[in-house]
């Protein structure tokens, strides 16, 4: 997949394109319908699928200080929208200055100067342009205009528009604001099942206190970038995935026992992200990583004492160990 990050970046070689925007933040199942849906027109017209995202979320800069928890980095969001068969992903910096573009002008200069748009696919909430004064009839309007179709996806047909039943027997709509109150509360299985796959986050590994390796039980520090969704304080079971620094493309995966916290034996103050690796010997320091949760073992907990600590490590991974097996 073709990827770039400003509109100055653009491929001279682009061509006609079908574009689906928005931030697919998660790359949810709802999500993956109306890309899915873009990518199914671009074979139809043997052009190619092009994704539109932005970054920084637009919350961080309407709203400084509001920035939502990030379900996927950007190098795991151009991974997953190739899978779904996406050709390019163009990425566009959200400046004070883009937000202010009247709606007009952002479908004239992006979409036609420089994605070159025949069809434009987007959800039929989609909003653009300065206090998003722009829709799905604005587009079709300026569309009409300017030679390119747009199709508008209507919302009750994402992904069957439901995902389980929340606490009070109600249906909930997939939407990467209930994947980030499920991720909070360490609800990892509902998460999933909105995801279409296990919650990740993705960092790099760092040296540590190095207690665990003290312990038996040497673990991967994993340092994770600004504002990452990362699950409620507690013991996890899941997997560690290497990550090629490069591409940003997914390799081996290792089973693990993940703990998120502050390791309140110790009176540590500092929220860390840690994976013991099931059956690996090895050395991970600076290796890019991504880390993901299935299940939740228990909450963190303060013990009385080391070997009280060690009973409840072992029990995670005799635990993690079952659950991963029984899938």
């Amino acid at each position: 997949m073709r990827r770039w990050r400003g509109l100055e970046a653009t491929p001279g070689d682009l061509g006609r394109t079908v574009v689906t925007i928005g931030m697919y933040d998660g790359v949810h199942r709802g999500h993956q319908a109306l890309i899915g849906a873009a990518v199914a027109r671009a074979e139809a017209m043997r052009r190619p699928a092009l994704l539109l995202t932005f970054d920084p979320h637009p919350a961080e800069v309407i709203r400084p200080g509001s920035h939502p928890a990030i379900l996927t980095s950007l190098d795991r969001k151009a991974e997953l929208v190739a899978g779904l068969g996406v050709d390019a992903m163009c990425v566009l910096p959200f400046t004070q200055e883009f937000m202010r573009l009247p709606s007009e002008t952002f479908t004239h200069t992006v979409l036609v100067e420089h994605l070159h748009a025949a069809l434009v696919v987007v959800g039929q909430n989609f909003t653009y342009g300065h206090k998003a004064a722009g829709n799905v009839q604005t587009l079709a309007d300026e569309g009409r205009r300017f030679g390119f179709a747009v199709e508008g996806v209507p919302l009750a047909s994402v992904a069957e528009g439901r995902v389980g039943e929340d606490i009070d027997g109600e249906d909930v709509t997939i939407s990467s604001t209930y994947i980030r109150a499920c991720v909070a509360a360490g609800d990892m299985e509902s998460a999933a099942r909105a995801l279409g796959r296990p919650h990740r986050v993705d960092g790099v590994v760092v040296v540590g206190d190095r207690r665990g390796r003290d312990l038996g039980f040497p673990t991967a520090n994993v340092e994770t970038p600004p504002f990452t969704a990362i699950p409620a304080d507690g013991v996890y079971a899941g997997h560690l995935v290497l990550r090629d620094p490069r591409s940003g493309a997914s390799g081996a995966r290792h089973a693990a026992a993940i703990s998120v916290g502050s390791n309140p034996t110790f009176q540590g103050s500092r929220r860390t992200v840690e994976a013991y690796l099931l059956d690996f010997e090895g050395d991970l320091y600076g290796e890019h990583v991504g880390i993901e949760f299935a299940h939740r073992l228990r909450p963190m907990t303060r013990f009385a004492g080391v070997d009280e600590l060690l009973e409840a490590m072992t029990r995670d991974v005799e635990d993690t160990r079952r659950l991963l097996a029984d899938g």
